[in-house]
């Protein structure tokens, strides 16, 4: 098993999640966008620590065997609490983990359901179908996503 540590973002320096924020594999499953560069990561990080400072929301950096390897949360998402995983594909076994992390503080943060937005790349997650209250279609930003709603 490996030894996952999470960091809040004002404990790292943004350019080190250049090589994962610009991973192919990554940009395929996230809303298009243009390639980071050290600015624009730096502003990204900003926006993370203003959301993990709202009320509800946890934003972390994840390291796994001492490596940054993505970043997770639970963040505002319109009236919903959204949780996110992002990480490199070389530590994609961690993924189950991580969400049972975020469940966890999704339970001590108060929430009483949360919801994951996975775009039309990515497969239907059997797991989470299972475990949802609801699945729906939803458009975001001119792209298609499946929502599960999850109770905490």
């Amino acid at each position: 098993m490996q030894k996952i540590y999470y960091a809040k973002f004002n404990q790292l320096d943004p350019a080190d999640f250049l090589p994962i924020l610009n991973e192919e594999s990554i940009r395929d499953h996230l809303i298009s966008h243009r390639r980071f560069d050290v600015q624009s990561v730096t502003e990204w990080v900003k926006g993370k620590i203003i959301s993990d400072a709202m009320p509800g929301c946890r934003i972390r950096a994840v390291y796994s065997e001492g490596a940054l390897v993505g970043w997770c949360g639970i963040q505002q998402d319109n009236e919903d609490f959204e949780i996110a995983i992002v990480i490199s594909p070389a530590v994609w076994g961690i993924g189950l983990s991580i969400f049972k992390a975020l469940m966890a503080w999704s339970k001590e943060l108060g929430h009483q359901e949360v919801v994951i937005h996975l775009l039309e790349t990515r497969p239907v997650y059997k797991f989470l179908k299972r475990k949802a209250i609801k699945v729906k279609q939803t458009e975001m930003l001119g792209r298609s996503f499946m929502t599960y709603h999850l109770a905490v």
